[in-house]
């Protein structure tokens, strides 16, 4: 598993509270920022085990919001 080489930023202000933006938009910062299928994937995994709120914890984990 590789993670990325740097933790990404993402903009999340503009999407209107939506799980599954968010969740596309942390996938693509990640992707681009290199990490592999599996760490992308442990994300989205983690993030929807819960509720929104968890989601939202998990996407600051992994990368930085504004």
């Amino acid at each position: 598993m590789k993670e990325p080489d740097s933790k990404p930023t993402v903009k999340l202000i503009d999407t209107n509270g939506n799980a599954f933006a968010i969740i596309g938009r942390v996938k693509q910062a990640l992707e681009r920022s290199g990490a592999d299928k599996e760490y992308v994937d442990r994300f989205v995994q983690e993030a929807m085990a819960r509720d929104y709120n968890h989601l939202l914890s998990t996407a600051m984990e992994y990368v930085n919001v504004t």
